[in-house]
C-alpha cells in the first residue's frame, strides 16, 4: 500500500490560538497550496481518499476528486476548554502539568496526546496494507505526528521533531 499523508492548508486562524477540533476556515492562500500538493501525488492512481471531517481538511480533500472518507480519528488532538483561546490566556495552573507532561496529562474536557496516537493508530492499522492501493489521509499535524512518531519509533515526548508544515504531504510505503 502505497499512502500520501497530508496536512490540511493554512487555516485562517490568529497565530498564538489554541485550536484542535474547532472548525476553522482556510486562507485565501488555499488554491495555490492546493496546486502545488496536486504536483507531489499521483492523483490518478490514488483509489481513495480519507480525511478529517474539518473544513479545513474537507475543502483539500474534495479537491482531488475521488471517493472520500471522513473519519472522525483523523481529527486534531481535543483542546477542550482551551479551543480557540489565546495560549497567553489559558490558566497557568492548568497549563504548566499539562506543558510538563503534553503526552499522558488530559487538557481540561479534552484529550491527552497519548489517546489521540490511540485513536490515528486504531485507523491505520484498519487500513489494508497488504494491497496494491494508493491513497490519500488528510489530517492534521497532531495526528500526523503521532502516526509518523510510532513508525518512527520516535517517542512521543520527542514527536514534535517531526516537522509537518500546512500543506505538507509525506509518503509512505507499507
Amino acid at each position: 500500500m502505497e499512502i500520501y499523508l497530508v496536512r490540511h492548508t493554512t487555516p485562517n486562524i490568529e497565530k498564538g490560538i489554541c485550536y484542535g477540533q474547532s472548525d476553522i476556515g482556510i486562507t485565501d492562500s488555499f488554491t495555490s497550496e492546493v496546486e502545488k500538493i496536486h504536483l507531489e501525488i499521483p492523483i490518478p492512481e490514488i483509489s481513495t481518499i480519507y480525511s478529517s471531517p474539518l473544513q479545513r481538511c474537507k475543502l483539500l480533500a474534495q479537491t482531488f476528486n475521488k471517493p472520500t472518507i471522513f473519519d472522525d480519528r483523523l481529527k486534531e488532538m481535543d483542546f477542550g476548554d482551551w479551543e480557540l483561546i489565546d495560549w497567553n490566556n489559558i490558566d497557568e495552573n492548568q497549563l504548566k502539568p499539562w506543558m510538563d507532561d503534553f503526552v499522558t496529562t488530559r487538557v481540561p474536557n479534552g484529550e491527552s496526546y497519548v489517546i489521540l496516537q490511540e485513536r490515528i493508530l486504531n485507523f491505520f492499522y484498519e487500513l489494508n496494507h497488504i494491497s496494491d492501493e494508493k491513497i490519500i489521509i488528510v489530517s492534521h499535524a497532531g495526528p500526523i505526528r503521532a502516526l509518523l512518531s510510532s513508525i518512527r519509533k520516535v517517542d512521543l515526548k520527542d514527536s514534535f521533531s517531526i516537522k509537518v508544515d500546512y500543506g505538507e504531504v509525506v509518503q509512505l510505503k507499507t
